[in-house]
């Protein structure tokens, strides 16, 4: 077992993740929150999951929504990841966004939306592990992913080598 909760940390922030964004519409008013613990999970039925403190104030308003956007953020939102994690009131401040008729939330300039419902939510130690299904989805093939890495925001560099 590990020493010290520090000490975990550290090593769970040796591996690289991408950025996302989990936001809806609550009494008409946006709600969201930054994660990093993006997975995809399934291809069919088509399945993402994010990880959630089951301490988050955030969570309990969003479970409720019928629709969740998912925004997979770009490198140069990494103030929209900062506002998203903030414990202040006004998170969407400065961050420009649209919705859907469902009541999901997008980041405008992210690499990708995903428009998904509650499937299924796991107790997993001091987190749940929240599967989302997608039902639509937009890709900008041209946009660069938010990188996050050793507490850090950092950009992909693209190597000249390629997978057989």
């Amino acid at each position: 077992m590990p020493e010290d909760a520090s000490q975990l940390r550290r090593a769970y922030g040796a591996f690289p993740s991408g950025v996302t964004a989990v936001c809806a519409l609550v009494d008409g008013a946006p709600v969201g929150m930054a994660a990093s613990s993006f997975t995809a999970v399934s291809v069919n039925p088509p399945l993402v999951s994010v990880c959630v403190r089951r301490e988050s104030q955030t969570w309990p308003f969003l479970r409720h929504c019928d629709y969740f956007g998912i925004s997979i953020l770009a490198t140069g939102q990494e103030l929209v990841c900062r506002r998203l994690s903030d414990k202040s009131n006004d998170r969407f401040g400065g961050v420009v966004w649209d919705q859907t008729v469902g009541g999901a939330i997008f980041v405008e300039g992210a690499c990708a939306w995903l428009e998904c419902s509650l499937h299924r939510e796991i107790v997993a130690g001091d987190h749940l592990i929240v599967l989302f299904l997608i039902h639509t989805m937009c890709t900008h093939d041209r946009r660069e992913p938010l990188v996050f890495h050793g507490s850090k925001f950092r950009q992909m560099a693209v190597s000249n080598l390629s997978y057989p």
